[in-house]
Protein backbone atom coordinates (compact mmCIF):
# COMPACT_ATOMS: atom_id res chain seq x y z
CA UNK A 1 0.00 0.00 0.00
CA UNK A 2 1.66 3.19 -1.18
CA UNK A 3 0.29 6.71 -1.31
CA UNK A 4 1.68 9.97 -2.61
CA UNK A 5 1.94 11.58 0.86
CA UNK A 6 0.65 11.31 4.42
CA UNK A 7 -3.12 11.06 4.38
CA UNK A 8 -4.73 13.87 6.39
CA UNK A 9 -7.68 12.56 8.40
CA UNK A 10 -10.38 14.57 10.15
CA UNK A 11 -12.06 12.57 12.92
CA UNK A 12 -15.56 13.66 13.95
CA UNK A 13 -16.30 11.77 17.19
CA UNK A 14 -17.77 12.88 20.53
CA UNK A 15 -16.90 9.82 22.66
CA UNK A 16 -13.32 9.65 23.96
CA UNK A 17 -13.56 5.86 24.17
CA UNK A 18 -14.18 5.61 20.40
CA UNK A 19 -11.52 8.23 19.64
CA UNK A 20 -8.97 5.91 21.27
CA UNK A 21 -10.32 3.00 19.18
CA UNK A 22 -9.72 4.88 15.94
CA UNK A 23 -6.28 6.04 17.08
CA UNK A 24 -5.29 2.47 18.01
CA UNK A 25 -6.48 1.19 14.63
CA UNK A 26 -4.40 3.62 12.54
CA UNK A 27 -1.41 3.79 14.91
CA UNK A 28 0.60 1.03 13.13
CA UNK A 29 0.36 3.09 9.95
CA UNK A 30 1.68 6.38 11.33
CA UNK A 31 3.81 6.98 8.21
CA UNK A 32 0.74 6.69 6.02
CA UNK A 33 -2.12 8.14 8.09
CA UNK A 34 -2.30 11.16 10.31
CA UNK A 35 -5.33 12.23 12.33
CA UNK A 36 -4.69 15.95 12.14
CA UNK A 37 -7.87 17.15 13.86
CA UNK A 38 -10.50 15.68 16.19
CA UNK A 39 -13.84 17.47 16.49
CA UNK A 40 -16.78 16.45 18.70
CA UNK A 41 -19.50 18.59 17.13
CA UNK A 42 -21.05 18.24 13.67
CA UNK A 43 -21.66 21.96 13.04
CA UNK A 44 -18.18 22.92 14.23
CA UNK A 45 -16.74 20.25 11.93
CA UNK A 46 -18.47 21.87 8.96
CA UNK A 47 -16.95 25.25 9.79
CA UNK A 48 -13.47 23.71 10.07
CA UNK A 49 -13.84 21.90 6.72
CA UNK A 50 -14.98 25.15 5.11
CA UNK A 51 -12.02 27.09 6.58
CA UNK A 52 -9.49 24.36 5.73
CA UNK A 53 -10.89 23.56 2.31
CA UNK A 54 -8.77 21.08 0.33
CA UNK A 55 -6.68 20.24 3.43
CA UNK A 56 -8.30 17.00 4.60
CA UNK A 57 -8.24 13.85 2.45
CA UNK A 58 -10.59 11.61 4.43
CA UNK A 59 -13.26 12.27 7.05
CA UNK A 60 -14.01 9.56 9.61
CA UNK A 61 -17.25 10.38 11.39
CA UNK A 62 -19.55 8.83 13.92
CA UNK A 63 -23.06 8.50 12.55
CA UNK A 64 -24.60 9.80 15.80
CA UNK A 65 -22.58 12.91 16.60
CA UNK A 66 -23.37 15.84 18.88
CA UNK A 67 -24.13 19.35 17.62
CA UNK A 68 -27.58 18.95 16.09
CA UNK A 69 -26.22 18.02 12.67
CA UNK A 70 -25.44 14.34 12.19
CA UNK A 71 -25.85 11.26 10.01
CA UNK A 72 -26.92 11.67 6.39
CA UNK A 73 -27.47 15.41 6.73
CA UNK A 74 -23.90 15.95 7.92
CA UNK A 75 -22.59 13.79 5.05
CA UNK A 76 -24.50 15.86 2.49
CA UNK A 77 -23.26 19.15 3.94
CA UNK A 78 -19.64 17.95 3.87
CA UNK A 79 -19.98 16.86 0.22
CA UNK A 80 -21.56 20.21 -0.61
CA UNK A 81 -18.43 21.97 0.65
CA UNK A 82 -16.01 19.57 -1.05
CA UNK A 83 -17.44 16.94 -3.40
CA UNK A 84 -14.09 15.11 -3.62
CA UNK A 85 -13.68 14.70 0.15
CA UNK A 86 -14.28 11.04 1.06
CA UNK A 87 -16.28 10.10 4.15
CA UNK A 88 -16.07 6.89 6.18
CA UNK A 89 -18.90 6.42 8.67
CA UNK A 90 -18.49 4.41 11.86
CA UNK A 91 -21.53 3.37 13.87
CA UNK A 92 -22.61 1.07 16.65
CA UNK A 93 -23.32 -2.50 15.65
CA UNK A 94 -27.10 -2.84 16.10
CA UNK A 95 -29.73 -4.69 14.12
CA UNK A 96 -31.43 -1.39 13.23
CA UNK A 97 -28.41 0.15 11.63
CA UNK A 98 -26.18 -2.62 10.32
CA UNK A 99 -28.33 -3.60 7.37
CA UNK A 100 -28.50 -3.10 3.64
CA UNK A 101 -31.02 -0.25 3.69
CA UNK A 102 -28.92 1.74 6.11
CA UNK A 103 -25.76 1.23 4.06
CA UNK A 104 -27.59 2.23 0.89
CA UNK A 105 -28.84 5.43 2.52
CA UNK A 106 -25.30 6.36 3.53
CA UNK A 107 -23.94 5.78 0.05
CA UNK A 108 -26.79 7.77 -1.49
CA UNK A 109 -25.99 10.64 0.87
CA UNK A 110 -22.36 10.60 -0.33
CA UNK A 111 -20.44 8.33 2.05
CA UNK A 112 -17.56 6.30 0.64
CA UNK A 113 -17.80 3.40 3.13
CA UNK A 114 -19.14 2.52 6.54
CA UNK A 115 -18.12 0.13 9.30
CA UNK A 116 -19.38 -0.90 12.71
CA UNK A 117 -17.72 -0.70 16.11
CA UNK A 118 -16.94 -3.63 18.40
CA UNK A 119 -19.66 -3.92 21.03
CA UNK A 120 -18.76 -3.65 24.71
CA UNK A 121 -15.54 -2.35 26.21
CA UNK A 122 -13.00 -3.56 23.67
CA UNK A 123 -10.69 -0.57 23.26
CA UNK A 124 -7.97 -1.93 20.97
CA UNK A 125 -9.39 -1.07 17.59
CA UNK A 126 -12.37 -0.58 15.30
CA UNK A 127 -14.21 -3.74 14.22
CA UNK A 128 -12.46 -5.49 11.28
CA UNK A 129 -9.36 -3.21 11.39
CA UNK A 130 -7.90 -4.52 8.10
CA UNK A 131 -11.01 -3.51 6.17
CA UNK A 132 -11.01 -0.18 7.97
CA UNK A 133 -7.40 0.60 7.02
CA UNK A 134 -7.93 -0.49 3.42
CA UNK A 135 -11.01 1.69 3.21
CA UNK A 136 -8.92 4.75 4.17
CA UNK A 137 -6.37 3.93 1.46
CA UNK A 138 -9.11 3.42 -1.13
CA UNK A 139 -10.93 6.57 -0.06
CA UNK A 140 -7.74 8.61 -0.47
CA UNK A 141 -7.07 7.17 -3.91
CA UNK A 142 -10.63 7.93 -4.97
CA UNK A 143 -10.22 11.52 -3.78
CA UNK A 144 -7.08 11.92 -5.91
CA UNK A 145 -8.87 10.54 -8.98
CA UNK A 146 -11.91 12.75 -8.44
CA UNK A 147 -9.74 15.85 -7.96
CA UNK A 148 -7.91 15.09 -11.20
CA UNK A 149 -11.22 14.59 -12.99
CA UNK A 150 -12.63 17.79 -11.49
CA UNK A 151 -9.56 19.73 -12.63
CA UNK A 152 -9.80 18.16 -16.08
CA UNK A 153 -13.52 18.98 -16.26
CA UNK A 154 -12.81 22.53 -15.12
CA UNK A 155 -10.24 22.98 -17.89
CA UNK A 156 -12.67 21.53 -20.40
CA UNK A 157 -15.45 23.85 -19.21
CA UNK A 158 -13.13 26.84 -19.55
CA UNK A 159 -12.29 25.64 -23.05
CA UNK A 160 -16.02 25.37 -23.82
CA UNK A 161 -16.60 28.91 -22.54
CA UNK A 162 -13.76 30.15 -24.76
CA UNK A 163 -15.24 28.35 -27.76
CA UNK A 164 -18.67 29.83 -27.05
CA UNK A 165 -17.12 33.30 -26.93
CA UNK A 166 -15.41 32.64 -30.27
CA UNK A 167 -18.52 31.09 -31.83
CA UNK A 168 -20.96 33.69 -30.56
CA UNK A 169 -24.15 34.34 -32.52
CA UNK A 170 -23.79 38.02 -33.46
CA UNK A 171 -26.72 40.31 -34.14
CA UNK A 172 -29.43 42.26 -32.35
CA UNK A 173 -32.14 41.99 -34.99
CA UNK A 174 -35.41 40.30 -33.94
CA UNK A 175 -34.42 37.31 -36.08
CA UNK A 176 -31.12 36.84 -34.19
CA UNK A 177 -32.72 37.39 -30.78
CA UNK A 178 -35.25 34.68 -31.65
CA UNK A 179 -32.48 32.40 -32.97
CA UNK A 180 -30.54 32.63 -29.69
CA UNK A 181 -33.75 31.83 -27.81
CA UNK A 182 -34.29 28.76 -30.02
CA UNK A 183 -30.70 27.62 -29.43
CA UNK A 184 -31.16 27.82 -25.66
CA UNK A 185 -34.41 25.84 -25.85
CA UNK A 186 -32.82 23.20 -28.11
CA UNK A 187 -29.95 22.83 -25.64
CA UNK A 188 -32.36 21.82 -22.86
CA UNK A 189 -33.25 18.45 -24.40
CA UNK A 190 -31.99 15.81 -26.84
CA UNK A 191 -34.61 16.06 -29.61
CA UNK A 192 -33.32 16.00 -33.19
CA UNK A 193 -33.01 19.42 -34.79
CA UNK A 194 -33.30 20.37 -38.47
CA UNK A 195 -31.58 23.65 -39.33
CA UNK A 196 -32.59 25.26 -42.61
CA UNK A 197 -31.36 28.39 -44.36
CA UNK A 198 -29.41 29.60 -47.34
CA UNK A 199 -25.79 28.59 -47.88
CA UNK A 200 -23.40 30.61 -45.75
CA UNK A 201 -25.88 31.61 -43.03
CA UNK A 202 -23.98 29.73 -40.30
CA UNK A 203 -25.84 26.45 -39.82
CA UNK A 204 -22.81 24.65 -38.36
CA UNK A 205 -22.25 27.57 -35.99
CA UNK A 206 -25.82 27.22 -34.72
CA UNK A 207 -25.42 23.43 -34.32
CA UNK A 208 -22.18 23.91 -32.35
CA UNK A 209 -23.85 26.47 -30.07
CA UNK A 210 -26.66 24.01 -29.34
CA UNK A 211 -24.10 21.31 -28.47
CA UNK A 212 -21.88 23.55 -26.32
CA UNK A 213 -24.88 24.72 -24.29
CA UNK A 214 -26.32 21.23 -23.82
CA UNK A 215 -25.63 18.56 -21.21
CA UNK A 216 -23.52 16.80 -23.87
CA UNK A 217 -21.03 19.68 -24.07
CA UNK A 218 -18.26 17.64 -22.42
CA UNK A 219 -18.49 15.03 -25.19
CA UNK A 220 -17.57 15.13 -28.89
CA UNK A 221 -19.18 17.37 -31.49
CA UNK A 222 -18.66 15.57 -34.82
CA UNK A 223 -19.54 17.53 -37.99
CA UNK A 224 -19.80 15.89 -41.40
CA UNK A 225 -20.76 17.36 -44.77
CA UNK A 226 -22.84 14.69 -46.49
CA UNK A 227 -22.23 16.31 -49.87
CA UNK A 228 -18.43 16.26 -49.64
CA UNK A 229 -17.98 12.47 -49.35
CA UNK A 230 -18.60 10.11 -52.29
CA UNK A 231 -21.72 7.98 -51.86
CA UNK A 232 -19.63 4.81 -52.02
CA UNK A 233 -17.69 5.90 -48.93
CA UNK A 234 -20.37 7.70 -46.95
CA UNK A 235 -21.80 4.63 -45.17
CA UNK A 236 -18.39 3.43 -44.03
CA UNK A 237 -17.57 6.94 -42.79
CA UNK A 238 -20.82 7.23 -40.85
CA UNK A 239 -21.13 3.70 -39.47
CA UNK A 240 -17.65 2.14 -39.83
CA UNK A 241 -16.74 -1.42 -40.84
CA UNK A 242 -15.16 -4.59 -39.50
CA UNK A 243 -11.86 -6.05 -40.56
CA UNK A 244 -12.34 -8.09 -43.75
CA UNK A 245 -15.79 -6.60 -44.45
CA UNK A 246 -14.70 -5.95 -48.05
CA UNK A 247 -11.58 -6.03 -50.18
CA UNK A 248 -9.03 -3.66 -48.70
CA UNK A 249 -10.55 -3.58 -45.20
CA UNK A 250 -7.38 -4.73 -43.48
CA UNK A 251 -8.36 -3.16 -40.15
CA UNK A 252 -11.62 -2.34 -38.46
CA UNK A 253 -12.75 1.29 -38.66
CA UNK A 254 -14.88 3.22 -36.18
CA UNK A 255 -17.57 5.28 -37.83
CA UNK A 256 -18.43 8.86 -36.99
CA UNK A 257 -21.47 7.77 -35.01
CA UNK A 258 -19.23 5.72 -32.73
CA UNK A 259 -16.86 8.67 -32.34
CA UNK A 260 -19.83 10.88 -31.45
CA UNK A 261 -21.21 8.41 -28.88
CA UNK A 262 -22.39 10.40 -25.88
CA UNK A 263 -22.14 13.64 -27.83
CA UNK A 264 -23.59 15.26 -30.95
CA UNK A 265 -23.25 14.53 -34.66
CA UNK A 266 -23.96 17.33 -37.14
CA UNK A 267 -25.06 16.17 -40.59
CA UNK A 268 -24.73 19.11 -42.95
CA UNK A 269 -26.32 18.98 -46.41
CA UNK A 270 -28.51 16.12 -45.27
CA UNK A 271 -30.40 16.21 -48.59
CA UNK A 272 -27.30 14.72 -50.26
CA UNK A 273 -27.50 11.54 -48.17
CA UNK A 274 -27.96 8.49 -50.47
CA UNK A 275 -31.05 6.28 -50.07
CA UNK A 276 -29.24 3.38 -48.39
CA UNK A 277 -27.63 5.67 -45.81
CA UNK A 278 -31.02 7.31 -45.18
CA UNK A 279 -32.44 3.93 -44.13
CA UNK A 280 -29.57 3.33 -41.70
CA UNK A 281 -29.79 6.84 -40.30
CA UNK A 282 -33.49 6.32 -39.64
CA UNK A 283 -32.62 3.20 -37.61
CA UNK A 284 -30.04 5.11 -35.59
CA UNK A 285 -32.58 7.79 -34.67
CA UNK A 286 -35.41 5.33 -33.93
CA UNK A 287 -33.53 2.50 -32.24
CA UNK A 288 -30.24 4.04 -31.10
CA UNK A 289 -28.33 1.37 -33.05
CA UNK A 290 -25.85 1.46 -35.91
CA UNK A 291 -25.29 -1.30 -38.44
CA UNK A 292 -21.56 -1.58 -38.99
CA UNK A 293 -20.50 -2.96 -42.38
CA UNK A 294 -19.43 -6.58 -41.97
CA UNK A 295 -20.96 -6.99 -38.51
CA UNK A 296 -24.10 -9.01 -37.81
CA UNK A 297 -25.06 -7.52 -34.45
CA UNK A 298 -25.98 -3.83 -34.22
CA UNK A 299 -24.02 -1.51 -31.92
CA UNK A 300 -25.84 0.64 -29.37
CA UNK A 301 -25.01 4.36 -29.49
CA UNK A 302 -26.27 7.42 -27.64
CA UNK A 303 -25.92 10.30 -30.10
CA UNK A 304 -27.86 13.50 -30.56
CA UNK A 305 -28.50 14.22 -34.25
CA UNK A 306 -28.57 17.75 -35.66
CA UNK A 307 -29.08 18.01 -39.43
CA UNK A 308 -28.98 20.96 -41.81
CA UNK A 309 -29.85 21.72 -45.40
CA UNK A 310 -30.23 24.64 -47.78
CA UNK A 311 -32.72 22.66 -49.87
CA UNK A 312 -36.47 22.32 -49.46
CA UNK A 313 -36.80 18.76 -48.11
CA UNK A 314 -40.53 18.67 -48.78
CA UNK A 315 -39.78 19.21 -52.47
CA UNK A 316 -37.07 16.53 -52.25
CA UNK A 317 -39.67 14.14 -50.82
CA UNK A 318 -42.03 14.86 -53.72
CA UNK A 319 -39.14 14.18 -56.12
CA UNK A 320 -38.49 10.83 -54.35
CA UNK A 321 -34.99 11.95 -53.36
CA UNK A 322 -35.60 11.96 -49.62
CA UNK A 323 -37.52 9.65 -47.29
CA UNK A 324 -40.61 11.18 -45.76
CA UNK A 325 -40.31 9.15 -42.53
CA UNK A 326 -36.71 10.32 -42.07
CA UNK A 327 -37.77 13.93 -42.66
CA UNK A 328 -40.28 13.78 -39.82
CA UNK A 329 -37.71 12.13 -37.54
CA UNK A 330 -35.23 14.92 -38.27
CA UNK A 331 -37.68 17.81 -38.21
CA UNK A 332 -38.74 17.43 -34.57
CA UNK A 333 -37.41 20.91 -33.80
CA UNK A 334 -37.08 23.13 -36.89
CA UNK A 335 -34.68 26.08 -36.75
CA UNK A 336 -34.65 28.59 -39.60
CA UNK A 337 -31.74 31.01 -40.13
CA UNK A 338 -32.76 34.18 -41.94
CA UNK A 339 -30.53 35.30 -44.85
CA UNK A 340 -28.25 38.25 -44.15
CA UNK A 341 -30.03 40.47 -46.68
CA UNK A 342 -33.21 40.21 -44.59
CA UNK A 343 -31.56 41.38 -41.38
CA UNK A 344 -29.19 44.06 -42.64
CA UNK A 345 -29.40 45.89 -39.31
CA UNK A 346 -26.95 43.24 -38.03
CA UNK A 347 -24.32 44.03 -40.68
CA UNK A 348 -22.49 46.82 -38.76
CA UNK A 349 -21.99 44.48 -35.77
CA UNK A 350 -20.76 41.67 -38.02
CA UNK A 351 -18.43 44.02 -39.90
CA UNK A 352 -16.92 45.24 -36.63
CA UNK A 353 -16.49 41.65 -35.39
CA UNK A 354 -14.77 40.32 -38.52
CA UNK A 355 -12.52 43.37 -38.87
CA UNK A 356 -11.42 42.92 -35.25
CA UNK A 357 -10.72 39.19 -35.77
CA UNK A 358 -8.69 39.74 -38.96
CA UNK A 359 -6.81 42.64 -37.39
CA UNK A 360 -5.52 40.25 -34.72
CA UNK A 361 -4.92 37.31 -37.09
CA UNK A 362 -3.07 39.38 -39.71
CA UNK A 363 -1.30 41.75 -37.33
CA UNK A 364 -2.61 44.85 -39.11
CA UNK A 365 -4.47 47.90 -37.81
CA UNK A 366 -8.23 47.81 -38.25
CA UNK A 367 -9.40 50.09 -41.10
CA UNK A 368 -12.14 52.65 -40.54
CA UNK A 369 -15.34 52.48 -42.59
CA UNK A 370 -17.16 55.59 -43.74
CA UNK A 371 -20.87 55.96 -43.12
CA UNK A 372 -21.50 55.81 -46.87
CA UNK A 373 -19.43 52.63 -47.21
CA UNK A 374 -21.39 50.99 -44.38
CA UNK A 375 -24.62 51.91 -46.19
CA UNK A 376 -23.35 50.14 -49.30
CA UNK A 377 -22.51 47.07 -47.21
CA UNK A 378 -25.97 47.07 -45.65
CA UNK A 379 -27.79 47.10 -48.98
CA UNK A 380 -25.53 44.69 -50.87
CA UNK A 381 -27.22 41.45 -52.14
CA UNK A 382 -25.13 39.09 -49.94
CA UNK A 383 -25.95 35.94 -51.89
CA UNK A 384 -23.22 34.17 -49.92
CA UNK A 385 -24.56 35.51 -46.61
CA UNK A 386 -22.22 35.56 -43.57
CA UNK A 387 -19.54 33.58 -45.39
CA UNK A 388 -19.41 36.17 -48.17
CA UNK A 389 -19.37 39.08 -45.71
CA UNK A 390 -16.44 37.49 -43.84
CA UNK A 391 -14.50 37.07 -47.09
CA UNK A 392 -15.09 40.71 -48.03
CA UNK A 393 -13.85 41.90 -44.62
CA UNK A 394 -10.67 39.89 -45.09
CA UNK A 395 -10.31 41.34 -48.58
CA UNK A 396 -10.17 44.86 -47.13
CA UNK A 397 -6.89 44.00 -45.42
CA UNK A 398 -5.33 43.00 -48.72
CA UNK A 399 -6.31 46.39 -50.16
CA UNK A 400 -4.03 47.83 -47.43
CA UNK A 401 -6.11 50.96 -46.78
CA UNK A 402 -6.79 52.88 -43.58
CA UNK A 403 -10.21 54.11 -44.69
CA UNK A 404 -12.83 52.02 -46.51
CA UNK A 405 -14.90 54.10 -48.93
CA UNK A 406 -17.98 53.14 -50.98
CA UNK A 407 -15.77 52.67 -54.02
CA UNK A 408 -13.59 50.16 -52.16
CA UNK A 409 -16.67 48.27 -50.98
CA UNK A 410 -18.07 48.11 -54.52
CA UNK A 411 -14.72 46.89 -55.80
CA UNK A 412 -14.50 44.22 -53.09
CA UNK A 413 -18.05 43.08 -53.84
CA UNK A 414 -17.84 43.40 -57.62
CA UNK A 415 -21.08 45.41 -57.56
CA UNK A 416 -22.52 47.87 -60.03
CA UNK A 417 -24.71 50.85 -59.19
CA UNK A 418 -27.66 48.93 -60.66
CA UNK A 419 -27.07 46.06 -58.22
CA UNK A 420 -27.19 48.42 -55.27
CA UNK A 421 -30.22 50.30 -56.56
CA UNK A 422 -32.11 47.03 -56.91
CA UNK A 423 -31.41 46.23 -53.27
CA UNK A 424 -32.20 49.66 -51.78
CA UNK A 425 -35.71 49.69 -50.29
CA UNK A 426 -37.92 52.18 -52.09
CA UNK A 427 -41.22 51.49 -50.35
CA UNK A 428 -41.00 54.70 -48.28
CA UNK A 429 -40.26 56.85 -51.33
CA UNK A 430 -43.42 58.98 -51.48
CA UNK A 431 -42.10 60.88 -54.52
CA UNK A 432 -43.18 57.83 -56.51
CA UNK A 433 -46.79 58.87 -55.88
CA UNK A 434 -48.39 60.76 -58.75
CA UNK A 435 -50.79 62.53 -56.38
CA UNK A 436 -51.75 62.62 -52.74
CA UNK A 437 -53.93 59.68 -51.71
CA UNK A 438 -56.40 58.94 -48.94
CA UNK A 439 -54.81 57.19 -45.94
CA UNK A 440 -56.29 53.77 -46.83
CA UNK A 441 -54.72 53.99 -50.31
CA UNK A 442 -51.35 55.03 -48.84
CA UNK A 443 -51.46 51.89 -46.69
CA UNK A 444 -52.13 49.80 -49.81
CA UNK A 445 -49.25 51.56 -51.59
CA UNK A 446 -46.85 50.80 -48.74
CA UNK A 447 -47.93 47.15 -48.50
CA UNK A 448 -47.42 46.73 -52.23
CA UNK A 449 -43.94 48.27 -52.13
CA UNK A 450 -42.91 46.14 -49.16
CA UNK A 451 -44.17 42.89 -50.71
CA UNK A 452 -42.33 43.78 -53.94
CA UNK A 453 -39.20 44.44 -51.90
CA UNK A 454 -39.44 41.08 -50.12
CA UNK A 455 -40.16 39.23 -53.38
CA UNK A 456 -37.07 40.76 -54.98
CA UNK A 457 -34.95 39.46 -52.08
CA UNK A 458 -35.92 35.80 -52.27
CA UNK A 459 -36.08 33.04 -54.83
CA UNK A 460 -39.67 31.84 -54.41
CA UNK A 461 -43.14 32.92 -53.34
CA UNK A 462 -43.07 30.26 -50.62
CA UNK A 463 -40.03 31.90 -49.03
CA UNK A 464 -41.65 35.35 -49.33
CA UNK A 465 -44.80 34.09 -47.63
CA UNK A 466 -42.73 32.59 -44.82
CA UNK A 467 -40.91 35.90 -44.22
CA UNK A 468 -44.20 37.80 -44.16
CA UNK A 469 -45.67 35.27 -41.74
CA UNK A 470 -48.50 34.30 -44.07
CA UNK A 471 -49.97 31.03 -45.28
CA UNK A 472 -49.47 30.59 -49.07
CA UNK A 473 -53.18 31.16 -49.75
CA UNK A 474 -53.21 34.39 -47.71
CA UNK A 475 -49.99 35.54 -49.38
CA UNK A 476 -51.46 35.13 -52.87
CA UNK A 477 -54.63 36.91 -51.73
CA UNK A 478 -52.51 39.81 -50.44
CA UNK A 479 -50.64 40.07 -53.75
CA UNK A 480 -53.96 40.18 -55.60
CA UNK A 481 -55.35 42.82 -53.24
CA UNK A 482 -52.39 45.20 -53.69
CA UNK A 483 -52.17 44.63 -57.46
CA UNK A 484 -49.14 42.34 -57.74
CA UNK A 485 -49.33 39.64 -60.40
Amino acid sequence: MSVERTIHILLIEDEEFDVRRVRNTVKPFANTFKIVDIISNGRVALEVIQNKKDFYDVVIMDFQIAGGLMGENLIREIKRIDATLQIIVITKMTMNLADYDFANRLIQAGAFWYCTKYPGDIEEYIYQPTDFVLSIINAYQKRILEKERTQSDSKLLRSIEDRLAEKNIIGNSPAMVNLRFQIDKCAEHDATVLITGSSGTGKELVAMNIHLRSKRRMENFVPINCGSIPNTLLESELFGYEKGAFTGAQNAKRGLFELANGGTIFLDEIAELPATAQVKLLRVIQEGEIEKIGRREPIRVNVRVIAATNKNLEEEIESKNFREDLYYRLNVVPVYIMPLRERNEDIPLLVEHFLHVFSIDMGKPKPQITKEAMSVLQFAPWKGNIRELKNVMQRFYFFDVDLVTPEIVKSALGLTSHDLQARTPEFINFTALEKFLPLRDVEKFLRKKYVEYVRSSVSSDAEAAKILGLAPSNYHRLCKDVGIK
